[in-house]
């Protein structure tokens, strides 16, 4: 069965076309939106799932998924990419996943005495991480990261962290969300004590280190994101972070499971002191983890004589069913051959839409970036620089297409027919690109472009 395309071809006709298709197409959620925005900040509870991430013509909710498919509330399906924010790597309702939680939360979800679902899933995820030896599990990822921070800073008995500029999201905390242009709300008491460095960059970071002779508690960064680690860089800064008194804390909610070797710890062959996964974790139930080392983690349990730690202790933190859906993908994990067709499935899709963006002229214009498991793109003007509004006109253009694709990270749902109906999508997408370029893309665009979640103003600031 061909996915539903939303409305049909539109013949641009001076560059003008209708929005009719947009009304009609999207009634249901039209209605629902301004019932959102009146009670909900944003309109949403994720920022990077709000109106102004996506064009005027976009599914506003979501209804159901399945698979790599999405239907919203008009009835409209998508193949959907970036699945959950990058939570959803085996696909929606992963029928494994949902089996094993469901019978769990037949059980019962939350008890006074923690379950034994603590031990097993702790065990599984240490199996993942060789160089960890305890874990902490919680809801989400900002959490984690906290957890690590205030830990490190415990450790060290410093009060400085250190966050890669290049990876701009570690937590909605306010160690991190200062060093964003939303740090409204934050005490410069508390911004004081974040320093920021760049990715790759072990000069710099050593020009940090000695501009704050034992201030630095610890550094956290992804290991990688659009860009690769220069050869021996993560172990550099390992070695550089220890020689200064600091520790090494990396952020795997992105990389954990989806990268080579399920952990790019071990795809690298770095051993971080703490480190955070997520995401992947739960296949789109809500579970992560801080894991760690003995002497660093146990700071957080009574097994010690120093001053304990709060680490993480939430109510919900070890919900059972989300454990029990945490085994089961890890099993999943283990018996088939999840990494190896992301990987497959990232270089089809790369091959085909590099293919396109070549065939339109438009290589210069429309670039990928990353490991095949975790693309991204960059969409250019005709300046060559990087574009809101020509990212929002390609989101429209494949949006009439029936591709979702706020990046184009798959998922192990991704069929060979997924892949290549998307390649097509985008090839008719980049068409419109193409004559946008040429005509200007206000030409094509409907609507105002999207604008980028971190910025100091809300949308009535002149």
């Amino acid at each position: 069965m061909k996915h539903q395309r939303i409305s049909s071809e539109h013949d641009y006709i001076a560059g003008a076309t209708s929005t009719l298709d947009f009304a009609s197409s999207f009634a249901s959620s039209n209605a629902l939106r301004p019932r959102a925005h009146a009670i909900i900040p944003g309109g949403a509870h994720t920022y990077a799932k709000g109106d102004d991430q996506y064009p005027l013509i976009a599914p506003g909710f979501i209804e159901r998924g399945l698979g790599c498919h999405v239907w919203d509330v008009d009835g409209n399906r998508f193949i959907e990419y970036g699945m959950g924010l990058r939570a959803v790597t085996l696909g929606h309702a992963y029928p494994a996943v949902i089996k094993a939680a469901a019978q769990q939360m037949a059980l019962g979800a939350n008890f006074t005495r923690p379950s034994p679902l603590e031990l097993e899933c702790a065990e599984a995820l240490l199996q993942v991480v060789p160089s960890a030896d305890m874990v902490k599990f919680t809801k989400d990822g900002s959490t984690a990261t906290t957890a690590a921070v205030r830990l490190a800073r415990a450790y060290t008995g410093r009060d400085m962290i250190a966050v890669c500029a290049d990876h701009p999201f570690f937590s909605y905390d306010d160690w991190a969300i200062c060093t964003t242009p939303m740090s409204a709300g934050i005490p410069h008491q508390v911004s004081d004590l974040t320093l920021s460095f760049r990715y790759n960059d072990i000069p710099g970071v050593a020009a940090m280190f000695a501009a704050c002779p034992g201030r630095i508690a610890a550094l956290i960064l992804e290991a990688a994101k659009d860009v690769e680690p220069a050869p021996g860089y993560l172990n550099e800064l390992r070695e550089l972070c220890h020689r200064n008194g600091a520790l090494l804390i990396l952020d795997e909610m992105i990389t954990g499971f989806r990268w080579p070797d399920q952990s790019a710890q071990r795809h690298y062959g770095v051993e971080a002191d703490l480190s955070t996964f997520g995401k992947a974790l739960g296949n789109g139930f809500a579970v992560s983890a801080l894991v760690g080392k003995r002497d660093i983690m146990r700071l957080g349990g009574s097994e010690h004589d120093g001053n304990r730690v709060f680490l993480l202790s939430t109510t919900h933190g070890a919900e059972t069913h989300s454990l029990a859906a945490a085994l089961a993908v890890m099993d999943v994990y283990r018996t088939e051959p999840v990494v190896e067709t992301l990987a497959r499935q990232g270089e089809r899709l790369r091959a085909g839409v590099e293919a396109a963006a070549q065939r339109h002229g438009l290589s210069d214009y429309f670039q990928l970036r990353g490991q095949p498991c975790n693309l991204v793109y960059i969409s250019r003007d005709r300046d060559g620089a990087p574009s809101q509004l020509f990212r929002t006109l390609f989101l429209q253009e494949t949006i009439r297409r029936g591709v979702l694709a706020p990046s184009l990270v798959v998922s192990y749902s991704h069929s060979d027919d997924d892949i290549d109906h998307t390649i097509d999508a985008i090839d008719g997408a980049l068409g419109i690109y193409r004559r946008a370029l040429e005509d200007g893309a206000e030409a094509y665009l409907i609507g105002r472009p999207v604008k980028p979640v971190f910025r100091c103003y809300g949308d009535l600031h002149h």
